[in-house]
């Protein structure tokens, strides 16, 4: 019989009886083919090598049960009427030599069908592996541009400040404008005769006789110099309020720092070398007003 034939067929490549037993009875006795592949796809299946055992019929009263049971009966008979024996016929007539050659077609069957199934396998691994890098790829290029926006708005920021200083110092120079023009016309107005007034051209010279001696200048803003690595410089004005991370800042983003490379600051004259705590105190506090040159070191 045609089940038979496919039974046989798996036992004699070498598979166990209760593997072969079970995929024949799972592909419906379809044939060899499905059989094989119904194998190499649940092979890894936990219940593949216990004894197989035919399902029973649930309740026997049951109509589709029954349906099917007359069908399956119907093509048992049928089977058993009209195959039986063609079946017996081509057993009887089949050599051993005919025997190996069909086991030997098949095996070669079973071979390509591995052999396809490892190439489906590797193809999808590499669409996989395709799939990972693209994605690491997009995390890649968000990454970039968070980084970049980041930079861009601080520099922004910093450019915005240099314009708000800028805008500080030429009040700051046109008061002081101001002041000396007042000062011109109260000085000039106090003085009548061409005498006195050739006497105090020279005192200018001498601050002493013009009153009491000035009090010390109180500087707001302080011009920073920096010596980079790579022995170039950079200048800023700060404000003298300003911590001395606005100066690292200033650097980490208008210098050539390699990206990623850690550094601080120091004062040459005398040396002494900037912690992350100064960082957080205005220059002022660290005696970098009104004029200081401070050195790039790596960490």
């Amino acid at each position: 019989m045609a089940d038979l034939t496919t039974l046989e067929s798996l036992l004699e490549m070498g598979f166990d009886r209760n593997r072969a037993e079970r995929a024949v009875a799972s592909t419906g006795n379809q044939g060899i083919e499905q059989a094989m592949d119904w194998l190499m796809e649940h092979e890894n299946d936990t219940d593949i090598d216990e004894p197989y055992k035919p399902s029973v019929l649930a309740a026997p009263d049951d109509d589709q049960t029954g349906t099917q049971d007359a069908s399956l009966g119907g093509t048992a008979g049928v089977a058993s009427g009209e195959g039986t024996q063609v079946g017996d016929a081509d057993k009887k007539a089949m050599t051993e030599e005919e025997k190996q050659q069909q086991v030997k077609r098949l095996e070669e069957l079973m071979r390509l069908k591995q052999a396809e199934r490892r190439e489906r396998e590797r193809a999808e691994e590499l669409e996989k592996e395709k799939q990972r890098r693209k994605q690491g790829q997009e995390l890649q290029q968000i990454r970039n541009k968070l980084h970049d926006d980041d930079m861009k708005k601080l520099a922004e920021l910093r450019q915005r400040e240099k314009m708000e200083d800028k805008m500080a110092r030429q009040r700051v120079i046109e008061k002081i404008a101001r002041d000396r023009e007042e000062r011109a016309q109260k000085f000039g107005g106090g003085g009548t005769s061409s005498t006195s007034t050739s006497s105090v051209q020279p005192s200018p010279v001498s601050p002493t006789g013009q009153g009491p001696p000035p009090t010390k200048r109180e500087y707001d803003e302080s011009r920073i110099q920096v010596r980079l690595l790579d022995g170039s410089t950079l200048t800023a004005v700060f404000k003298a309020q300003e911590p001395l991370a606005a100066v690292h800042v200033y650097v980490q983003v208008n210098g050539n720092t390699p990206e990623g490379q850690e550094f601080t600051l120091l004062s040459p004259y005398p040396r002494h070398v900037y912690t992350d705590l100064d960082m957080e105190k205005p220059l002022k506090e660290l005696g970098l007003v009104p004029s200081a040159v401070l050195v790039v070191t790596k960490k």
